[in-house]
This record gives structure tokens, sequence and C-alpha cells, in this order.
């Protein structure tokens, strides 16, 4: 490549070759020997057939993560560590992604890993910053054993509701449901945990608020429409009913108080009543006489 080498040179090309100028010399010329030449003597080696053998450059690198050749290089350094695709200083400790408190150092490229001894037995604390994973221990309560997260009720006791959490027992009353019922309305009845709605009390009577009056289950009465009843229901609740007047005459008789006209009590004429089988004169005629017929 335009550039003259030194026999048994070395010297490294781009794309991390490596290179040395290899020369042979002449089977027929005769081998000096390396002993000191005498002062005034002189050796000449003549040398032919130079070349170029080039190779890839064997990099060994002897450490367990290497960071990747810097820009310009060709070999891996250890001079840092490379971990799950992140690259970490020289003397950096640090956590691997997956967590469980395991601590990881990077000393001269290689990375070791510590993981947190965990006790045997019970853990010694139910913390979740605890790194243990291990198996907690059983409750010992009155008397008896129970299983760690075990739910509970205390003897003779329902309103109660324990759990075994990691060798302790914690003891909690049991949550009431909300009442839509007064206080006084509520009562808690023998063996109950909770209160509940007392039944209201059946109704004595019907109460109108625009009056102020109370009637009694059971009584009718009108309301102020000689056409319409009411009767107390047993319930407390008012139901009222119009009444349909079927009977009908020419000339009917309205009595104050009463809701259909009445019709054999007599006749209605000109404004007067008239009883049945009654005669009078005829206001329009006055030799008209006239007579009250019930039919």
């Amino acid at each position: 490549r335009g550039i003259s080498r030194e026999p048994g040179s070395r010297w490294t090309e781009p794309g991390c070759q490596s290179c040395t100028c290899q020369v042979s010399i002449p089977s027929s010329h005769p081998i000096l020997p390396l002993a000191p030449s005498r002062p005034g003597m002189s050796h000449h080696v003549s040398w032919q057939g130079g070349q170029v053998l080039c190779d890839t450059v064997s990099c060994s690198v002897p450490c367990s993560h290497p960071l990747p050749a810097p820009a310009g290089g060709c070999c891996p350094t250890c001079t840092g560590c490379l971990h799950e695709g992140v690259a970490r200083a020289e003397g950096d400790v640090f956590s691997p992604s997956d967590g469980n408190c395991t601590v990881c150092v990077c000393l001269a490229g290689n990375v070791s890993c510590l993981s947190p001894e965990c006790p045997l037995g019970s853990c010694p604390s139910p913390s979740p910053a605890d790194c243990c994973s291990c198996n907690p221990e059983k409750c010992n309560f009155r008397g008896r054993t129970y299983a760690h997260g075990t739910r509970f009720s205390l003897d003779g006791d329902d309103c109660t509701t324990c759990v075994c959490q990691g060798g302790e027992v914690e003891c909690s009353f049991t949550p009431c449901p909300m009442l839509d019922c007064p206080q006084h309305q509520r009562q808690l009845g023998p063996g109950q945990c909770c209160s509940t709605c007392r039944d209201p009390p059946a109704p004595a009577g019907c109460f109108l608020d625009d009056n102020g009056v109370e009637f009694p289950v059971g009584q009718i009465w009108s309301p102020g429409d000689p056409c319409e009843l009411c009767i107390c229901q047993a319930d407390g609740s008012v139901s009222c009913q119009r009444t349909d007047c079927v009977e009908t005459c020419p000339y009917p008789i309205r009595i104050p108080g009463q809701c259909c006209p009445d019709c054999s009590a007599g006749c209605t004429y000109m404004g007067r009543i008239f009883s049945n089988n009654e005669t009078f004169p005829s206001a329009l005629d006055p030799c008209l006489s006239c007579i009250c017929l019930v039919r």
C-alpha cells in the first residue's frame, strides 16, 4: 500500500487485521554466526521474497462481562462491565432488573452477585421491604395452633373475627351493615352481632293532614261531597270511591245532604216541591189542574 515495512515489523490494519512483514533468506547464502564481528569487518545479508501476512486480531478477554471495544480499538476492555445491556463502571454496585434483593458489583470486568441469606422458619418481619421469602410460622392462640392466613372466631363470640399473620393473631369486630332506620327503631336480638331495624308499629287509624282529624280503622265518612265516601284501611291508608246514581225520573227531588235525587218523595214543579198524589193549579194556566204522580 505504498508504505515500506521493516522485516519482522507488525502493525494493525483497519478491520482489526494484524499484519506482519516476512522475508526469506536465499538458500545459497551462508548463515552468518551471531558472534560479534571483528572491528572493521561488516556483514551483508541480502533479503528476498518479502511478503505481508495478515490475520484477524485475536483478542484475549480475561473477564466475564467486558465492555465493547472503544472507538478505534479491536478488543473489548475489562475496565468496566456490561451487564444486561447496561454499561457499569469499575466498582459500581447495583441490583439486577429482576430485583429479589440481589446485589451485584463490577470488578475488573467481572460481575459478582450476592443474594441475601434468609433465616429458616419464620420471617423476621411481614413488611414488604423484607427480602426474605420464607415460610411464616404458625400461631399459638388460647391453646390452639393456627396456620398462617387462617381466619377464625373466638369461642362463644361470633362477633369477633381473628386472623393468623406471621405468628401473631389479630382480632377485630365483624363489620355491620348500614341501617336506614332511626336509632329508636333499631334492636339487637340475642346471639346477634349487628342491630336490625324493628318493624314499624301497626297504625291505629287514619290521620288526615288537611283538618287534623284521625279516623279509626273501618270508619266511613264523606270528605265534603255527598257523592264520595271514604274508608280508613287497616294499614292506615284512606280509600275513597264516588257513588253512581242510577235512578232517574222527569222531576226528581234533590234533598240537601243526599247524593242522588229522590224520585219517590214527590215532584218538583216550577221551583216548588209537591208530594205524591198532590193536586195543584198550573202556574202557566190557572184553568189547568196538575197532579204529582210518582212513576
